[in-house]
């Protein structure tokens, strides 16, 4: 059989030779190959053969799954589906598994340092000192105390309750906007539920960590953030498709909102020498980075080849293996 790791060329700038001997440990019969993604045509020809998949940002849908008629397995390099037509490769009998956590506490992490850099004005600061050798507090106005502001949670999944607990230390009141999460199951964590509208407007800060769906894509357009508190922050570090990018630019522009945080942008791989939104001191952008960690990317690897290993286990290859143990904290 063969399995293929394969991404775009930075993301498999990791230690694939972990996730090879792993799953050649578990598959003696497998032949395990990496495919980088440089240009589709030539992604696809390298494709044709493959069993089974291992990939985190790369889009397989109908076409891809014709071009790839052995195919039995998709594992997820990450959290979510929305990279994978789900649906049609039930159609075809084709087993698609995600990681379900592994970086809960990284992102609730990353997601409060850009809060405490916004509120704070750190990236001015810095600029100031670094590039002006200029000492001078007064040169950020924005400064507010963060004890009492109202942080607006949109989607109160794992990392959504990681990140209040946070907030709450801070001092913070916690709001959330959750249709699957229920009041009782809010209020363990201190949390209210309120509607799409509530939010907006009580809330000083608003964190994005909606799961992409079709009912939440551009969820944030420019009527939305015209709708939010003035002089509000906004942090996504969910899914760069909840944004309607041009939108939030012009809200920066027009004083609609105070500052954002993105960890993620509209596109996997933006074009940032031509994004209207670096070289802000209002905005702070990092490149897709909240989940990392050491502990997290060796967990995550350790996961998604499990994850590929139990599918061929148990789905008739390599019968006799004893499916092996995922250890308790994954």
């Amino acid at each position: 059989m063969k399995i293929i790791i394969t991404d775009y060329p930075d993301v498999l700038k990791r230690n694939l030779d972990y996730e090879i001997k792993l799953i050649e440990k578990n598959l003696p019969s497998a032949n395990v190959e990496v495919v980088e993604y440089k240009e589709y045509n030539s992604w696809i020809e390298n494709m044709k053969d493959a069993d089974g998949i291992i990939t985190a940002f790369l889009s397989i849908g109908a076409r891809e799954m014709d071009a790839m008629p052995k195919l039995k397995y998709i594992s997820i390099n990450a959290t979510g589906y929305d990279t994978i037509d789900v649906y049609e490769a039930e159609k075809r009998g084709i087993a698609v598994k995600n990681v379900k956590t592994y970086c809960t506490d990284e992102v609730a992490d990353h997601t409060i340092a850009l809060i405490l850099a916004l509120e704070r004005g750190l990236k001015l600061y810095q600029q100031d000192i670094d590039q002006s050798n200029r000492w001078q507090y007064q040169d950020f106005q924005s400064a507010r105390r963060i004890k009492g502001q109202v942080l607006g949670i949109c989607g109160l999944g794992k990392i959504g309750r990681a990140v209040a607990k946070r907030a709450k230390a801070f001092g913070m009141e916690i709001i959330a906007y959750s249709p699957h999460c229920t009041n009782e199951e809010a209020a363990k964590i201190g949390c209210k539920l309120v509607d799409k509208e509530t939010l907006l407007a009580e809330s000083d800060v608003i964190s994005n960590h909606m799961a992409q769906s079709t009912e939440n894509y551009h969820f944030f357009d420019y009527e939305t953030f015209c709708r939010m508190k003035k002089n509000v922050i906004f942090v996504n570090v969910g899914r760069g498709a909840a944004v309607v990018e041009e939108d939030l630019i012009r809200a920066l522009d027009e004083g609609e909102i105070l500052a954002a945080g993105l960890d993620v942008m509209a596109d996997e791989n933006p074009m940032l020498s031509d994004s209207k939104l670096i070289n802000r001191n209002n905005v702070i952008i990092t490149p897709h980075a909240a989940f990392y960690s050491q502990e997290s990317l060796r967990d995550l690897q350790t996961i998604s080849c499990m994850n590929l290993i139990e599918c061929f286990i148990r789905g008739g290859y390599d019968r006799g293996l004893q499916v092996p143990e995922i250890p308790n904290h994954y």
